[in-house]
């Protein structure tokens, strides 16, 4: 195919150069002086655009240089990637696009941006984003053997993705999984992918941390045997959203930890966050199901639809928060019935709120909490 190529950096020069390792003709643009024995370098970025089959745009989405990592940055306030440079490059791309041009962004943008900034600079062109999962040093390895390939459309069914993905057929050496959805979905799944492997580091090198403090303990043999846990750990276990964690165990050993992260002076807690995190989380979706009406009635109070116990119970959190938002929790004729647990039967006669997104049955109305469209 005959591929147009906007931004040749560090990560853009290699993916370009890897798509013409597999037989592919790619002509490449960069405000900055680069050279390629592989990629079509021009200087007129008309030429990237006109009659190419796809045009991948790889600039960059900076931060300021204070928040890369290499000195402390949670004193700093909160800031969004910089996104100026993509919306220059597209601006650039529209002065040549067609309504047959595909014009595919690879850089990692947060969840929204692409429908509020980027979709109006295009005003022919079809917009498909497409965030790489690859890391510096693998880029060419990871481009062709990823995780899974990620693309969102306008739509969630959007027909550019399938044309996207008969392309990526023609490089990958592996058999990945091709994730397609909305814009929005495929923002949020890349950075998402990026903050669980974070999040996953910062647990393991807090084990590392108890270990020094309390002694008697190799860390590598505690981060080895919970990685053997392919059940629950290293699985897709735990990774359909609903209601949250509950039981006599888990809320409770967030606690203690937390009592630990204290006693032992690690500077740090974050099982505090956790904790905070899904009381926040019941409030919202408290706050969500008082929006369909004021009386309402849970399935269920236990926290497994295998066992009747209530301990640690999230229903019963959400209905805690139902209460104090003011709502009324009953036994019969409610305003909204809430699936404590993924269910097949409901009562037909009133609202449905479903945090599993599974019910298709019948209602006054069916609320699948969480999926906006």
């Amino acid at each position: 195919m005959n591929i147009g190529w906007f931004g040749l950096g560090k990560l853009g020069m290699i993916c370009s150069e890897t798509l013409v390792d597999k037989n592919h003709s790619v002509t490449g643009y960069d405000i900055r002086e680069v050279d390629s024995n592989k990629v079509d370098v021009v200087t007129n970025p008309r030429l990237a655009v006109e009659n190419k089959d796809f045009v991948f745009v790889a600039v960059q989405t900076p931060h300021d240089p204070a928040y890369g990592g290499e000195t402390p940055t949670t004193h700093l306030p909160h800031k969004d990637f910089s996104i100026d440079n993509v919306k220059a490059c597209l601006k650039t791309i529209n002065k040549y696009a067609t309504e047959d041009t595909i014009v595919v962004l690879i850089s990692t943008v947060l969840p929204g941006t692409t429908r509020r900034e980027f979709a109006q600079l295009l005003d022919k062109a079809r917009f498909i984003y497409n965030p790489y999962l690859i890391a510096m040093g693998t880029v060419a390895w990871d481009m062709v053997n990823p995780d899974m390939v990620i693309i969102g459309g306008e739509k969630p069914n959007d027909s550019d993705a399938k044309a996207l993905v008969d392309f990526y057929k023609t490089i990958m050496e592996n058999d990945p999984h091709y994730n397609i959805g909305t814009w929005e979905e495929a923002e949020a799944t890349k950075i998402f992918y990026n903050t669980f492997i974070s999040a996953r580091l910062s647990l393991v090198n807090m084990i590392q941390d108890v270990a020094q403090k309390v002694g008697h303990m190799n860390v590598d043999i505690v981060t080895e045997s919970l990685g053997k846990a392919e059940y629950r750990i290293t699985s897709d276990a735990y990774m359909k959203a609903g209601m949250g964690d509950g039981g006599p165990c888990h809320p409770r050993d967030n606690i203690a930890l937390s009592y630990l992260a204290e006693k032992l002076n690690l500077g740090y807690d974050l099982f505090e966050a956790i904790a905070k995190s899904r009381e926040v989380q019941a409030e919202n979706m408290a706050k969500e199901i008082l929006k369909y009406g004021n009386n309402v009635e849970f399935s269920s109070d236990s926290y497994k639809s295998s066992v009747k116990y209530a301990d640690g119970s999230y229903s019963l959190l959400v209905q805690y928060y139902i209460k104090k938002h003011g709502g009324v929790i009953v036994n019969k004729n409610p305003d909204v019935y809430v699936l404590t647990h993924s269910m097949s039967t409901a009562p037909k006669n009133t609202i449905i709120f479903d945090p599993w997104r599974t019910y298709n049955g019948k209602g006054k109305k069916v609320v699948h909490y969480g999926k906006t469209y």
